[in-house]
Order: C-alpha cells, then sequence, then structure tokens
C-alpha cells in the first residue's frame, strides 16, 4: 500500500492560535533558538518562551509526514545549532536524534517520550530525554535508543493526550531557565498559563466518559488514541490494520474486510481518520462507515495552518464531542 499526503485544505479551518510557530527574538547581540521536529512542539515551546526565543519547527505542514521525512541541509543545520531541541521520540522522529548524535550540537535535547516516563525501551524517570546534546549526556539521558523507528505496539503520538503536554510544558520551561536564567520568572508564568490550559482539555475529553457509554473507535491509524481513550472509547480496530496502516504495509484482504465487518457492530461509536496520510483501503473504511452511519472524525498529526495547539485539540474534542453524540 502506498501513503499519500492529502492536501492541507481537508484539515479544518483555521483560528487563532496560542502562539505561531516561531515567537520573535529577544533584544541584544543573541538570541536563543529552540528548534521542534514539529508545529506541535514549536507552538507549546513559543508558549513558554514568549518573546524570549526564536522558534523553528522543521515539519509546519500537513503535507510533510514526519514518519518518514527527509531533513535538508537547512534542516541540519538547525538542529546542529540549536540552544535547545525539542522532539516527540519513541521512533516518530528519529531522524531528529540521529542528527544530534551524529554532530557536536550546541544545547541540550528535550525527548518528549523519554522526559515524560514512556520509552518503549525501558522506564525513565521525568529528567529522562534531558540532556546535553553530547554523546555521553545523551546516553545518560535515556537518548541512546531514541533514534529507532517505530516500536510495534507503543503509541508514540504522545501529544493527543493534553495532560501528557501540560507536564511537558514545564519541563520547557525548566530546561530554559537553565539556559537562561534571567527569564526563569517569565518562563515559570507562560508555563503555569499553558498547563491551566492544557489541564482544562484534558478535563473536557474525560468529561466525555459517560457519552462514550462504554463504547469504541476503529482508527484508520493510532495517532488519536491517547485523547479517544480519555473519553473512554475502547480501541476496537482489529489487530495490525492501523498499524500496518501508519507503516505503510500491505493490508490482506481477509484484515480490510475484518475491519469492515467490524463498522457494522453497534458498539461502535466513531470511525477515526488521519486526513494527512490515506490510501486505498482507508478510503473503503470511511466510505463504509458513512455507508453504515457511523460517524467519521478527521484527526491529523501537524498544525492545521494558522491554528495553535490549543484551539486545535479544542477542535478535535468539539468534533469528538458531536460524533459521540450523533449514534
Amino acid at each position: 500500500m502506498i501513503r499519500r499526503l492529502l492536501p492541507l485544505a481537508v484539515l479544518p479551518v483555521a483560528a487563532l492560535a496560542l502562539a505561531g510557530c516561531a515567537a520573535p527574538a529577544p533584544s541584544g547581540d543573541s538570541e536563543l533558538v529552540i528548534v521542534a521536529t514539529t508545529s506541535v512542539y514549536g507552538d507549546l515551546a513559543a508558549g513558554v518562551a514568549g518573546d524570549r526565543a526564536r522558534v523553528v519547527s522543521i515539519i509546519d505542514s500537513a503535507a510533510q509526514d514526519p514518519h518518514s521525512y527527509e531533513l535538508t541541509a537547512r534542516d541540519r543545520l538547525e538542529l546542529e545549532t540549536a540552544d535547545l531541541v525539542v522532539s516527540n521520540g519513541g521512533g516518530y522522529d528519529p531522524w531528529a536524534q540521529q542528527v544530534l548524535d551524529s554532530a557536536d550540537a550546541a544545547g541540550p535535547s528535550i525527548v518528549a517520550v523519554d522526559a515524560l516516563g514512556l520509552s518503549p525501551e525501558g522506564d525513565h524517570d521525568e529528567a529522562a530525554g534531558i540532556g546535553e546534546a553530547d554523546g555521553d549526556a545523551q546516553e545518560s539521558a535515556g537518548h541512546d535508543d531514541a533514534g529507532h523507528d517505530h516500536v510495534e505496539g507503543f503509541n508514540e503520538h504522545v501529544w493527543y493526550d493534553p495532560s501528557l503536554m501540560s507536564r511537558l510544558v514545564g519541563l520547557i520551561a525548566d530546561e530554559l531557565a537553565r539556559i537562561d536564567p534571567a527569564g526563569s520568572a517569565d518562563y515559570a508564568a507562560n508555563a503555569s498559563a499553558l498547563e491551566g490550559e492544557l489541564d482544562g482539555l484534558a478535563a473536557r475529553a474525560t468529561a466525555l466518559v459517560p457519552l462514550a457509554d462504554g463504547r469504541g473507535v476503529v482508527v484508520t491509524e493510532p495517532a488519536p488514541l491517547r485523547l479517544l481513550e480519555l473519553a473512554g472509547l475502547a480501541d476496537l480496530t482489529p489487530a495490525g490494520f492501523s498499524e500496518a496502516i501508519e507503516e505503510g504495509g500491505d493490508i490482506a484482504p481477509a484484515l480490510l474486510q475484518d475491519v469492515l465487518t467490524t463498522l457494522a457492530e453497534p458498539e461502535v461509536a466513531l470511525v477515526a481518520v488521519n486526513v494527512q496520510t490515506g490510501g486505498a483501503e482507508t478510503d473503503r473504511v470511511e466510505t463504509a462507515a458513512r455507508a453504515e452511519g457511523v460517524p467519521v472524525l478527521d484527526i491529523g498529526e501537524t498544525l492545521p495552518e494558522g491554528m495553535g495547539y490549543l484551539a486545535w485539540m479544542g477542535s478535535v474534542i468539539d468534533d469528538l464531542d458531536a460524533a459521540l453524540g450523533a449514534r
């Protein structure tokens, strides 16, 4: 199966962003530069940094697939010279860690999966995944496995859980305060405000548990499952389907038929479709879902144009609420 990238136009209409992918540079002879692997992390980092840093997001378009992205020479230079790198980890953006592992990088990096203690390769405390980007520091910080590809059975899409992002912005603030002590009060205040908003999003998601009413969801890819599970939905996708779609593998006809049969079950509350990537199989699933009267929830992996993380995730929760109420 060939994964195809769908145009940005299929994503939700943009709303006002909390913060753009780049914050204005601070005054003075030098600027603090934060490089994020995707616009999600760029937006959150910019919200913490305020006007004290310039934030660069390498993946900043819905037409780019983070799983298979090929770095440009400029991307590589940005990663190597950044004062701080923020990445996802867990096999999602291994190209970033590969650069940091092979370069004399300028500053530390935060790998979200490791920093949040979620590494599929072993337990880490909350400080893991934060360290200097040289060999010894990376190894002690749990970075030695961060460059591996997707880990079977592990959902690396951690940004779909706003409560995890609430913890992450605190870690970003702590690291920025270490790099730039003069801005520590600003970073702490910005992070605190963001944490309140993010915790509010998580609360909105968990408030949907009664509406989910013990039902489940079929997903074309595992990206949104952390959010859907917060809302009380079980993953009813036949084993192997969503991971095969994500990895661009072939789908056996019997497995596809199993998915289509599952859609007719009354406990299926909705189908979640990744609109940034797709193929013939996902088209068939979406068509079949609509024919069965099953609501379809469109999701993506990067921010829609002009939209910040808070507005985007809020819109996804709104759509989820409407979909659960429609069936």
